[in-house]
Formats: structure tokens, C-alpha cells, sequence
């Protein structure tokens, strides 16, 4: 017989990631409730600007929603089944949840397609995904990648919140921790633990060499000028390259751009119902400075 855990941080991991019953009525409730939690960080003013809305934005939390799916199916075509049908309801319910809070409406859906091509990976990558549970080199294998984007993102994070304290910082937390509670439940000795932890800090950190950090700090105008509002938040995708925010409203808005190294990412400025979206590049120019540029995207 199975030992029984007495560590309560055990044990819920245990039924977290392996004890629960993933029904077809869990897998519908589950999408759902996920889709409207998105979709409220989404649509609440309060959550603008901060990591939470990030739920609705990039990957981390769909990771680690997926995981537990993957964790709690008996075969791998059940975990790429039931993982696909849950991505298949969640991603179009948080569009569906905003458009009556939406100045773009129905409009909204245009910002799907992006979720639906990645829907469409789920199935292949939940099938290949499912045997982490084994728990030997091969699953350490197929979990690096999601090591390697969650390391990615909370030193990003822990990098942004030092320069910009405390933006970003639970993102970072949420980040780490995903990384420890897989090496935790899916490695099952002290070497496979220490490769999934170290190599991914060892290539994001080549990674971050390759592209050299600069001190970038200056107010900009947006392309097509839009006229923001006093309320009016902003959000950079990759954490560790920048952080913004509006410096000035009204007719003569402006945003203030920190950059922390060179690289292209996806900056989002929330206004009320108006979303402006951007390509932010942070590159060199021929004499050696580090320059913004923002292109207007959609």
C-alpha cells in the first residue's frame, strides 16, 4: 500500500496532478470557469496593468491549465482529446464573455485566430505531453520546452520587477513556481532535477547575451496619435525587454518606454473598450544607439 503523504502541500499536489476525476463534465466546467476568470482580469479595470491580465493575453496560465489535464488522464489520446476540447471551448468563451463590454464587439473574434491555431496544436502536443507522468529521461525531454518558456518568463519577470518594482513580480512567482512543482512531480531523481532547472536558465541566459542589455528610457508618441484617457493602462509581452506606461493624456498622449535589451515584442494599451496594439522594436541604430520604434498592429 501506498504511503499516506502528511505534508499538506504534498497531498495536494498529489490530487492536483494525478487525483482527480478528469470527467467530460469536469473538462466543460473547467473550460468555462477559466474563460470567465480570463475574461473578468480582462474586462475590470482594477486588473489593467498588472500580471493578471496576462491570463488573457499570453501562455503561462494555459500551461499550467493544461498540465493538469495532461496530469489526470489515463492514456495519452484522452489527455490530446480532452486537452483539445478544453482549449476548443475556453479560448473563443473569453472573447464571447467581453464583447458586451467591447467598443469592437463581435469585431473581438478577430484576435481569435491567433488562439485557434494554437487549439489546433494542443492535440498533438497533449498526446506527446501526457507521458511527463512517467517520470523518466524521456519526460524531462519532452517537458525542457515548457521549462524552458515558464524560466523565459519568470526572469523576464524577476528582471522587469527589479527595474520597475513591483510590476510584473507575481508573474514572475507564478512562473517559478510552475517550474518547481514539475521538476517536483514529473523528475524522478536528483539529476533529472538539476537539468531541468539549469539548462533552461543556461540558455535563456545565452539567449540574453546574444541580445546585450541597454538603458533606454524615453517618452513617445503612439503611431495615428490616439487620444488616451487618464485611465488608460499599458502591458508589454516580454517582460524583460521593456516596461511602458502613459506619461501624458489627452490630445497630446504619450507612453514612457524603459527598455532593458534589444529585441521585438507586443505592446498593448487598454483605454477603457479601445485596445491599440503594437509591434515594439528596441534596436541599434548605425551609430550604435539604442532606438524605439513602434509599428501599429491590426
Amino acid at each position: 500500500m501506498e504511503k499516506r503523504l502528511s505534508n499538506p502541500i504534498a497531498r495536494a499536489l498529489n490530487k492536483l496532478y494525478g487525483g482527480l476525476n478528469m470527467s467530460w463534465l469536469f473538462i466543460i466546467l473547467y473550460a468555462v470557469g477559466t474563460a470567465a476568470l480570463s475574461a473578468l482580469f480582462l474586462i475590470i479595470p482594477i486588473f489593467r496593468n498588472t500580471s493578471f491580465i496576462r491570463v488573457g493575453e499570453t501562455f503561462e496560465a494555459w500551461i499550467f491549465f493544461a498540465v493538469i489535464i495532461m496530469a489526470n488522464c489515463k492514456k495519452p489520446l484522452e489527455s490530446a482529446i480532452k486537452t483539445f476540447v478544453f482549449f476548443l471551448i475556453s479560448q473563443p468563451l473569453i472573447y464571447l464573455f467581453q464583447v458586451p463590454f467591447s467598443w469592437q464587439g463581435w469585431g473581438l473574434f478577430g484576435y481569435y485566430k491567433y488562439w485557434l491555431i494554437w487549439t489546433l496544436f494542443t492535440f498533438p502536443m497533449a498526446f506527446v505531453g501526457w507521458y511527463i507522468k512517467k517520470k523518466n529521461w524521456l519526460s524531462l525531454l519532452i517537458l525542457l520546452p515548457v521549462l524552458f518558456i515558464l524560466t523565459e518568463y519568470y526572469v523576464g519577470g524577476f528582471m522587469n520587477a527589479v527595474a520597475d518594482f513591483p510590476h510584473h513580480i507575481l508573474l514572475a512567482v507564478f512562473c517559478f513556481a510552475q517550474v518547481a512543482i514539475y521538476l517536483v512531480m514529473f523528475t524522478s531523481n536528483i539529476w533529472q532535477k538539476l537539468i531541468g532547472f539549469l539548462l533552461p536558465i543556461a540558455i535563456v541566459l545565452v539567449i540574453s547575451m546574444s541580445s546585450p542589455e541597454i538603458e533606454l528610457n524615453g517618452t513617445h508618441f503612439l503611431p495615428n496619435d490616439p487620444v488616451l484617457s487618464e485611465e488608460a493602462t499599458v502591458s508589454v509581452d516580454d517582460a524583460g525587454m521593456a516596461s511602458a506606461y502613459v506619461e501624458s493624456a489627452g490630445t497630446d498622449s504619450m507612453i514612457r518606454i524603459k527598455a532593458f535589451k534589444l529585441g521585438t515584442t507586443v505592446l498593448t494599451i487598454t483605454d477603457g473598450d479601445s485596445v491599440y496594439r503594437y509591434s515594439l522594436e528596441i534596436y541599434k541604430d548605425e551609430g550604435n544607439h539604442a532606438q524605439v520604434k513602434l509599428t501599429q498592429l491590426d
